[in-house]
């Protein structure tokens, strides 16, 4: 047989297993038939999951790059393709996740006449990616795809858009492929570790805030002993409860969405916030209202792998471009003054967000205060939890205590349909690990179809569908502003548990807190996924309050 004649199709695969990529995600297209051409010949050494939606494909690839620190890979085809995938690329922005996308795109030839499907990428996408390119030259794929690569992983990770021209992907190449590459990571000069220990030692109060993507597991645990050593809290910015071990004495819970009062009062009380690796979003400051603006009254110490994130939002006393293993690595060898009052204050902060985990019984006949606590004493200690948008998420976000092996996968963006296609990645990733996914009925419908592409790739975690037959963040603030006019909020769902059942999962409904413990250890029994229905109380709002309480109080609102 005489051999193929390597295409730009065959030539970007190669690159891609070159860079060390083995699995993806997409929904197939004819604007990229070469590539999933030059798949079937690298099927052992590169797989493609088929996904059922190119937004469910976009936070699989989203998921798995926030998972192993390298780049998710989504494939999707141009036009409509593009722009289903584009929930994925906003939530890849702003989780600060590794990812590349490679989107169809029409032919060199027929560009700019609004060809069919056509797309003009580059102003698409250019405020959701950090870099978006076209490849119209088959022999620069090399080139553009090792550059691609480098982008989503240098200074603060991100999605990347490559586009494909049809014809380009067709076309003969000479070019050899590329290979692995090394991403360095900034780090603190020694001028600037002797500032960092003046700027501590003068500190009474300080607090590390911290969050972000591309920590290592040896960077964690440099960053709790410096904590511990010296009686500093530890607060998690929004949805990255997982970097620290949440068992650890000075860990005292995460800034964000349903701030608890405790955190609030230990942020403003700070006289230093050593903010690491964060971008201060509007979750982590609650609204921009815990920090004065452009100057906060505490001493502020930023580091941040970008430049660009460094006094973006807030003027620091001491900016520092340093990934966070460096800056961890940094803390980790300063010692402080020992100090009683920072130790009570500390432990304190401690108290409150172990108290945190005692809740007034819910109403209804299934109390989800009492279905986490069960789950706590029954999670392995390797779990990886993933959960969407909605109220409903509250419960794996404040009410799991993460230990150093967990992993907790959620968007920033507040995206609903995240759970489940986080939950296919992380299985994807390690089938053999423990993988719980936590869903509203409505965040669930947003890509319950993806139990397809569960189903055909044989990834099989465990959903809990929180069902309260709203939309409940959308009733909560509208019982909150306009009390009593109930409008475009209420869900007639279908029957969940059928619906698991018709794509091979086993599936249960669940309608009283009795129930639970026996179902859910079904459910880890079951060895093509389960599904759980659980139907709580619509008034049950939030863990902490009814809906009759908005109605009747003035309630913050970040008071979830």
């Amino acid at each position: 047989m005489a051999q193929l004649q390597a295409t730009g199709g065959s030539l970007l695969m190669d690159c891609l297993i070159g860079l060390g990529a083995h699995k993806g995600f997409g929904v197939p297209g004819e604007s990229y038939l070469a590539v999933l051409d030059a798949m079937y010949d690298r099927a052992d050494q590169f797989q493609l999951i088929l996904c059922r939606h190119e937004g469910g494909a976009a936070y699989m690839a989203e998921a798995w790059g926030k998972l192993t620190g390298t780049p998710g890979i989504c494939f999707v085809t141009r036009g409509p393709g593009a722009t289903n995938a584009s929930i994925g690329i906003h939530t890849a922005m702003q989780n600060s996740s590794p990812m590349l996308v490679f989107v169809g795109q029409v032919g060199t030839d027929m560009k700019g006449r609004e060809a069919f499907q056509e797309i003009d990428y580059k102003q698409f996408f250019g405020s959701v990616a950090k870099w978006v390119c076209e490849i119209d030259d088959a022999d620069r794929i090399p080139e553009l795809v090792a550059r691609a690569w480098t982008t989503a992983l240098s200074g603060r990770p991100g999605p990347v858009i490559v586009a494909l021209p049809e014809n380009m992907l067709r076309a003969a190449v000479t070019q050899p492929a590329c290979g692995p590459i090394k991403v360095a990571e900034p780090a603190l000069s020694h001028a600037q570790k002797v500032q960092l220990q003046m700027c501590l030692q003068a500190s009474k109060r300080p607090v590390v805030l911290y969050g972000g993507s591309g920590w290592t597991t040896a960077a964690a645990r440099q960053l709790e002993i410096f904590a511990a050593a010296n009686h500093v809290p530890l607060v998690a910015a929004f949805r990255f409860h997982d970097i620290c071990d949440n068992h650890h004495p000075c860990f005292v819970g995460d800034a964000g969405v349903g701030m608890l009062d405790h955190i609030k009062n230990l942020l403003r009380e700070a006289d230093t916030i050593i903010a690491i690796n964060i971008r201060f979003g509007e979750m982590t400051t609650d609204g921009y209202d815990l920090f004065e603006l452009p100057k906060m009254s505490a001493q502020l110490i930023h580091s941040h792998r970008s430049e660009a994130e460094l006094g973006k939002i807030y003027i620091a006393e001491l900016p520092l471009q340093a990934s966070p293993n460096a800056m961890a690595e940094a803390l980790a060898n300063i010692t402080l003054d020992d100090d009683e009052n920072r130790r009570l204050w500390c432990a304190d902060a401690k108290a409150s967000y172990d108290a945190s985990f005692t809740i007034a019984p819910q109403l209804g006949s299934l109390d989800m205060g009492a279905v986490l606590a069960h789950i706590r004493t029954v999670l392995p200690p390797d779990a990886i939890i993933t959960n969407g948008a909605g109220n409903f998420a509250i419960w794996p976000n404040k009410f799991i205590k993460y230990n150093a092996d967990m992993r907790l996968l959620a968007p920033q963006s507040g995206a609903m349909g995240y759970g489940l296609p986080a939950a296919l990645a992380a299985k994807a990733y390690d089938p053999d690990r423990f993988v719980l996914c936590f869903a509203g009925d409505g965040d669930f419908q947003m890509n319950c179809a993806e139990l397809g592409t569960a189903m055909q790739a044989g990834l099989y975690p465990i959903v809990l569908i929180v069902n309260n037959a709203s939309y409940g963040t959308i009733r909560m603030h509208q019982e909150r502003n306009y009390p009593h006019r109930v409008s475009g909020t209420n869900l007639q769902n279908p029957d969940f548990v059928g619906l698991a059942k018709s794509y091979g999962f086993y599936g249960e409904r669940v309608e009283s807190t009795d129930q639970f413990a026996a179902a859910f250890e079904r459910a880890l029994q079951s060895k093509t996924g389960a599904i759980l229905d659980l139907v709580v109380a619509t008034e049950a709002i939030t863990p902490r309050h009814s809906i009759a309480d908005l109605r009747n109080s003035k309630i913050s609102k970040s008071c979830i």
